[in-house]
């Protein structure tokens, strides 16, 4: 009998070499151009992005078997190809990086990762009666912007004064145009009561100009001004016009106080200043414009162990100012790497010189310290939030048979007045808090679902997340996937969550149900898992009250989303669902019949009649209300 031939096992290709010998054979093909260059794994996910002046000596560094950080060398160590890109100049080389750096969000690198936009004041340009308004986003309307100001409630707090000083409207256009008596806000003191000519258009002008001048930092000419009217009032004994531009002084005066740091010499700056503890950071940034202080914000970039000031502060502005607009001053608590090669990036992105600073005295010296502070007793606050959520996490998973403290837990919710605007959402919250930029909400689709299902509210939500998962991160390498799921209900709830992941294919997820216990009261919830019978926590552990704490911020957030779509439902006005009818005609249909009703009541004649609307717009229109 012939022996049993011996299977044949596949050849497994040796992996691929990584460290400085890797990183020393590209030094052959580069020259001294300026560049960027990024760093990749055996998996070719980027490790490192960084530039250089000169790509060939800069290369050569890394090909040094030591002398390097214990950062650097473990990334040396795992580098298994490198990817260059040559620009003209070292420049162009620094905002190539710093973008690649936003994009890729390499492991090595500093990174910034709450990068919001930024609001500000916008007082419109394209209407005889100015309006005064927030504005976020890109500057496309016409008018005067100022900021930016450090958050929204910055801005409406200073709306707020400006409108008892300057009594500008803040309505829509389309409002204005069909108001046929004053609103509320006329009668609160707040607007002029342009839109029925309670006040001229010289007048109106005025006032505009005088919020302009305010906005632009001549607040003392302004208050010199209002003074002296308000005494003039007086002594012609119109008391009640001197009492009304007493309480605009006021108004204006808490505008001030509100900034808490006020520059006298400063016109136009950013403060920026770094603390670094325990291989954090926190970057605290207060914006200065037109002499006045409108707001600070915080930032926590992530950073290695042993990265320096320098190093982290330049990463920290060119990520920072690449989608916004630096001001002419950055005055700064400590030297970055390159100053010059920063200095010439944001003047060419800004059109005219921007100036670095490292005060040594003086004015800008306090306001450097005073940022330091707030900088250092942020961080403080922050660490010691994380050394309490990293409690509340290992407890969790304890409490949940978890085999690690999760990273990422996801909270599900909806929200829904029986079946109308019904949506879902979902927060999630991990070792540094809540992380709301992950937050997600779900508008219900499901034409199916019978008003007020949650159970297929909940499946479609599940569904949508899980799908999109797998089609954007099938490896689970981004870290996107969560790792629990908690979701508001009981056992029906994770049983209809558990079909729809298995139909996916994705039965490694834990997940906990929360459901109210015994009369629906806080501190008797039970908690449901599969195949294991419900269970509850003792009323004051710490544990309960973190699980509470994240049921109530996914149903805030579900109820806010419905309230938002309720609104804006509500608000609605049919003349936009009408292809052909845009703002302008939209406006002059209001204006003419008064209401969308009105227009809806209109025959065809009349619609004829309206300034702009054509004889085809107009049977558009007519068929629109009454096409049955």
């Amino acid at each position: 009998m012939d022996p049993t031939p011996e299977t044949s096992q596949p050849q497994r290709e040796p992996p691929a070499p990584v460290g400085h010998g890797v990183v020393q054979g590209y030094l052959k093909t580069l020259d001294s151009s300026p560049g960027v260059y990024r760093m990749l794994d055996r998996e070719s996910r980027v490790l490192y992005v960084g530039k250089a002046r000169n790509l060939r000596a800069r290369v050569s560094n890394y090909a040094r078997p030591a002398g390097h950080s214990p950062r650097i060398a473990r990334m040396i160590s795992m580098t298994a190809s490198m990817m260059f890109l040559t620009t003209r100049t070292e420049t162009e080389a620094l905002l190539l990086e710093q973008n690649l750096i936003k994009q890729l969000k390499p492991k090595f690198n500093v990174l910034l990762r709450d990068d919001k936009s930024f609001p500000n004041i916008l007082v419109t340009g394209d209407h005889p009666f100015a309006m005064i308004k927030k504005h976020r986003g890109a500057k496309k309307e016409k008018g005067a912007y100022y900021g930016p100001f450090a958050s929204a409630g910055a801005v409406n707090r200073t709306l707020n004064q400006l409108q008892r000083v300057f009594l500008l409207r803040n309505c829509s256009d389309s409002m204005f145009s069909t108001r046929t008596r004053p609103c509320l806000q006329y009668q609160i003191k707040r607007c002029s009561g342009p839109c029925v000519g309670l006040i001229s258009e010289e007048d109106y002008a005025k006032t505009v100009k005088d919020a302009e001048r305010f906005l632009s930092g001549r607040s003392t000419d302004i208050q010199a001004e209002l003074a002296g009217q308000m005494q003039k009032a007086s002594e012609e004994m119109e008391f009640e016009r001197a009492a009304a531009l007493r309480d605009r002084i006021r108004a204006m005066t808490q505008v001030q106080s509100a900034q808490g740091i006020n520059p006298r010499n400063v016109e136009e700056a950013d403060i920026v200043a770094l603390h670094l503890e325990q291989g954090q950071a926190c970057v605290q940034v207060f914006f200065i414009r037109a002499g006045q202080n409108w707001g600070n914000r915080d930032f926590y970039p992530r950073v290695g162990a042993d990265v320096d000031a320098a190093e982290v502060l330049e990463a920290f502005l060119g990520q920072f100012y690449d989608t916004k607009e630096p001001p002419r001053q950055l005055i700064l608590s400590n030297e970055i790497e390159n100053p010059d090669l920063m200095a010439e990036a944001l003047s060419g992105k800004l059109g005219r010189k921007v100036e670095l600073l490292v005060p040594k005295r003086g004015e800008k010296l306090e306001l450097v310290d005073s940022a330091l502070r707030n900088a250092r007793e942020s961080l403080a606050r922050k660490m010691a939030e994380s050394a309490t959520q990293t409690k509340l996490l290992k407890g969790l998973a304890e409490a949940f048979d978890l085999p690690a403290p999760p990273e990422r837990i996801e909270v599900y919710d909806n929200s829904h007045i029986q079946g109308t605007n019904a949506v879902g959402a979902m927060i999630v919250a991990g070792p540094e808090g809540f992380m709301k930029n992950s937050y997600r909400k779900f508008n219900i689709k499901g034409d199916d679902l019978t008003p007020g299902d949650d159970f297929g509210m909940m499946k479609e939500v599940l569904h949508r997340r899980f799908k999109r998962l797998l089609n954007e991160d099938p490896d689970r390498e981004k870290g996107m996937w969560p790792d629990l799921l908690l979701i508001d209900g009981g056992a029906g709830q994770v049983s209809a969550v558990r079909e729809i992941m298995a139909e996916h294919g994705v039965e490694d997820i834990p997940m906990v149900g929360v459901a109210k216990g015994v009369d629906r009261d806080a501190g008797k919830e039970e908690f449901y898992r599969t195949g294991k019978r419900p269970f509850a926590l003792r009323h004051n552990d710490p544990v309960l009250y973190f699980v509470q704490r994240m049921r109530d911020e996914a149903h805030r957030f579900a109820i806010g989303t419905h309230r938002a779509k309720r609104a804006k439902s509500n608000m609605k006005n049919p003349l936009d669902d009408i292809p052909g009818v845009g703002a302008a005609r939209k406006r002059a249909l209001l204006a003419h019949f008064g209401s969308a009703k009105a227009v809806g009541r209109a025959n065809l004649a009349d619609l004829k009649a309206v300034e702009g609307v054509s004889e085809g717009l107009a049977q558009k229109v007519y068929d629109f209300f009454h096409d049955t």
